[in-house]
């Protein structure tokens, strides 16, 4: 696509019919600007992903516009994907202070915090990145210095709310600063692009107050270990635990990498002053187990977080059993409950109680819900409204939301090109967009050849045969075969298939066996039907030739 001058336009990359993965553009008069860049989990849709990110090409490939990256709030579906993306945007990051502790302990970790240029910008600072008048406005969300963006342009003032709440009482920030909002609704907002994650969801998301409270009572009352899972980057609710534990008694530990990484970014920033050091957890276990807390990662069921690896009872340095509590201070995000259930199961095997948000107030949401909405739209009065942040259906319901509170909605999916200004905002084209996946330092096309062959392997096996053969081709041993998660040891089929293969073999052309490529292709499509005769199965197959 050619430079366009003379407009403005919204088109997210990520983030948009999806819950996960966001990468915003805003183009102005030919300028581009990014806002977030966060990855996505896969859950049990992509098994065989751990992290994915959005693609980044159409962007990277106009990097010489892209103006900056602003980042509204320090989690990992807004920041994460920071650290694998940047190097094909290389422009400066603007973030608050908690945001730009978070991201540079991650960029120390890949070795790239002097490559960074991370401009620290205070929350409510106002600030120009070329045709861009920039302004922070600070909403409260579940982790510290949340910012809705206002973007001025020539054409026109757009507000990108981020993630954000209505909360009467956050506990650590302060509030969603509603007369700011009125006041630039007063100014004039032409569109607003606005989260859509609990737009299904009636009343009023809630507030940390009130789960404060909650915690407190429930762990005042207990006897025995307590564990507590939730979102790590939530200080407030991590305050709250810590608070509840203290006032019960017991001393606090925290476990997992993420949780110790938050707690430092955040003592950084002057927050959790009141909570004295945790307890290190290798000291943590010779505790009476009345007078201990634990605060653990993987309230979304992760597989190497350390409420797994308690599950399991392969944790180091701690066990839970008979006679103690887990709480999960967290709700399940879709696609993740299959292994949040694979954990609680796993604790109540041991002996555990487990109390989650269904059975006990011990969670309130970080998005708005529809009470929340109406009242940000009636104060921001939007003439044009673009839901985002949601899958299609919640963006739908958004959509007719925002109809009733006189905005006209625009419902639109990742890679649609919105222009804003004009007579009418319309979608004008469309750009490539996708999903990469994270492979140790690589990143992977979703429907490329490697991820693809990874799932058919994944279901359908792997067999790998050796084969050693003299100068003719003549086969010298028996093939070795080899089939992990096709048989159990002892098995006949893999020396029938070794048998099998060798026939065939013997039965080529003397021509074709002397060379290696012809001779290894040949013996690959014999090894795949004395398979298939064996499986009725079709997994990958791989030849290892060694001609002596």
């Amino acid at each position: 696509m050619n430079a366009v001058s003379g407009d403005l336009a919204f088109l997210p990359l990520g983030g948009t019919g999806e819950i996960g993965m966001n990468l915003n553009v805003y183009r102005c008069d030919g300028a581009l600007l990014a806002v977030d860049c966060g990855i996505g989990f896969a859950g049990h849709d992509n098994p065989e992903v751990d992290v994915m990110v959005p693609d980044p090409a159409w962007l990277a490939e106009r990097r010489d516009r892209l103006v900056g990256l602003v980042i509204t709030h320090a989690h990992e579906d807004h920041i994460g994907a920071v650290v694998h993306l940047w190097r094909q945007f290389r422009c400066p990051v603007h973030a608050t202070p908690f945001a730009a502790a978070v991201l540079t302990r991650k960029l120390t970790e890949a070795g790239m915090v002097q490559e960074v240029p991370l401009v620290v910008t205070q929350p409510r600072a106002r600030f120009t990145l070329g045709p861009f008048d920039l302004q922070y406005l600070p909403v409260a969300h579940s982790v510290p210095e949340s910012q809705a963006l206002v973007l001025r342009t020539r054409h026109g003032t757009v507000l990108h709310t981020g993630d954000w709440k209505l909360d009467p009482d956050p506990l650590i920030g302060p509030r969603t600063d509603e007369a700011a909002f009125a006041a630039l609704g007063e100014e004039g907002v032409l569109a607003m692009v606005c989260d859509s994650t609990n737009a299904m969801v009636e009343g009023h998301s809630g507030s940390e107050a009130e789960v404060r409270r909650n915690l407190a009572a429930l762990i005042r009352g207990m006897k025995g270990r307590i564990a507590v899972t939730g979102f790590a980057s939530n200080v407030a609710r991590l305050e709250s635990i810590a608070l509840a534990g203290r006032a019960a008694g017991r001393q606090v530990s925290l476990f997992g990498r993420s949780l110790r990484n938050i707690e430092q970014a955040a003592r950084d920033c002057g927050y959790l002053k009141s909570i004295p050091p945790f307890v290190p957890e290798e000291e943590a276990g010779f505790l009476p187990d009345d007078e201990i807390l634990l605060i653990c990662t993987g309230s979304q069921g992760e597989p190497r977080s350390a409420m797994a690896k308690i599950a399991e009872d392969t944790h180091p340095n701690i066990a839970l059993g008979e006679g103690d509590t887990v709480i999960f201070s967290s709700r399940r995000i879709p696609g993740n409950e299959r292994a949040i259930q694979r954990i609680q199961d796993g604790l109540v095997r041991r002996g555990c109680r487990v109390m989650t948000d269904e059975d006990h107030m011990v969670h309130v949401s970080g998005h708005p819900a529809r009470d929340e909405l109406r009242r940000l739209y009636a104060l921001v009065k939007p003439r044009y409204s673009v839901p985002v942040h949601g899958e299609w259906r919640h963006m739908q319901e958004h959509g007719a939301l925002a109809t009733g509170c006189g905005a006209v909605p625009f419902l639109i999916e990742d890679g649609d090109v919105l222009r804003l200004s004009g007579n009418r905002p319309e979608v004008v084209e469309g750009v490539p967009a996708g999903r990469l996946a994270v492979d140790g330092d690589r990143l992977l096309p979703m429907d490329g050849s490697v991820i693809a062959a990874r799932r058919r392997m994944m279901f359908n096996g792997v067999v790998m045969a050796s084969l050693a053969v003299d100068g003719q081709g003549k086969v010298l041993a028996d093939p070795q075969i080899s089939a992990p998660g096709l048989f159990e040891t002892g098995d006949p089929e893999p020396a029938m298939i070794a048998a099998d293969l060798r026939r065939a073999m013997g039965e080529l052309p003397a021509a074709l066996r002397r060379e290696d490529d012809q001779l290894r292709e040949a013996a690959r499509s014999a090894l795949r039907k004395a398979v298939g005769r064996r499986l009725r199965k079709r997994p990958t197959v791989e030849i290892h030739l060694l001609r002596v």
